[in-house]
């Protein structure tokens, strides 16, 4: 396994952790799972561009990279909807693309004419960037308003602005969503 897929591997195992600070009733636990959410974000950067520097673009790596920022940001987007910075409908938007997008990768690798492995588009990639740094924005209002050091009025203009950019992004989902079922459709008609 080459250094690109234990990098994506790393961002599955970090999930859970990143879980357990999120859920832990101490001041500083919100900051350590910034911490943790942004040292696995960075995994997706560095995975990447490894793999293409390198070209070590595998198979595995175009489909699990995709799958652990899925999990990773969806994971966030919860915690931020549990704390009023994420809409309910962004979070089902995304899952709606997610599992439609995860669903043509699966026929597109299944298809016996000659599977393939679709990798993530620009669109897409941008869309997880965009639903990152907005968590982070998001994470750190958190932290920072659970220890103490910005006033609710500094944490509830964050928390607007998180918002706002979940709503950008649920657009690029919709539209990056697309770009993945109008070029597949005939795998998905076809499907047997």
């Amino acid at each position: 396994m080459n250094l690109p897929n234990k990098l994506t591997l790393l961002r599955f195992a970090l999930v859970p952790v990143f879980m357990v600070f999120m859920y832990i009733d101490n001041p500083y636990s919100y900051l350590i799972g910034l911490i943790v959410f942004a040292v696995a974000s960075f995994t997706d950067f560095l995975d990447g561009s490894i793999a293409r520097k390198y070209n070590m673009v595998t198979d595995f790596g175009k489909f699990m990279d995709p799958l652990a920022d899925k999990l990773l940001t969806t994971v966030s987007l919860i915690y931020l909807c549990l704390n009023g910075m994420c809409h309910e409908v962004v979070i089902c938007i995304v899952l709606a693309r997610e599992f439609a997008v995860s669903g043509i990768r699966l026929i597109a690798a299944a298809n016996p004419k000659g599977g393939k492995v679709i990798a993530a588009g620009m669109m897409g990639k941008m869309k997880t960037v965009l639903q990152m740094v907005a968590s982070m924005l998001g994470l750190l209002a958190m932290a920072l308003l659970s220890m103490g050091t910005i006033p609710q009025a500094t944490y509830d203009m964050m928390a607007m602005v998180t918002n706002i950019l979940m709503w950008v992004m649920a657009v690029l989902t919709v539209v990056s969503g697309m770009q993945y079922i109008v070029p597949n459709f005939d795998l998905i008609k076809n499907a047997k």
